[in-house]
């Protein structure tokens, strides 16, 4: 993993609305999913294999990796979200 591939997922703007997606269904409606999504966007980012999945599918062409559920898939956006939800929220 580069930390500028872990940037570049963290700055990505589809990236941000799955995690957004996400965090409408698990996290407390007390926090609006955008919001939330902006907070915590560097850990998920960071959540192991994010950047690496990123960064091969940046390499190999694919022009849109941030929104691309081949690249980093529903469910590995989903754990990341509820591990962070659980570690603030028990």
């Amino acid at each position: 993993m580069s930390y500028l591939s872990q940037a570049q997922l963290s700055n990505d703007s589809e990236f941000i609305a799955r995690v957004s997606a996400s965090a409408a269904v698990e996290v407390p409606h007390t926090h609006q999913p955008l919001e939330w999504a902006r907070d915590h966007i560097w850990w998920i980012a960071a959540s192991p294999g994010f950047a690496d999945a990123y960064e091969y599918a940046m390499l190999n062409g694919n022009p849109n990796p941030g929104s691309d559920p081949a690249v980093i898939t529903d469910s590995q956006i989903l754990s990341a979200v509820q591990l962070i939800n659980n570690e603030e929220n028990p």
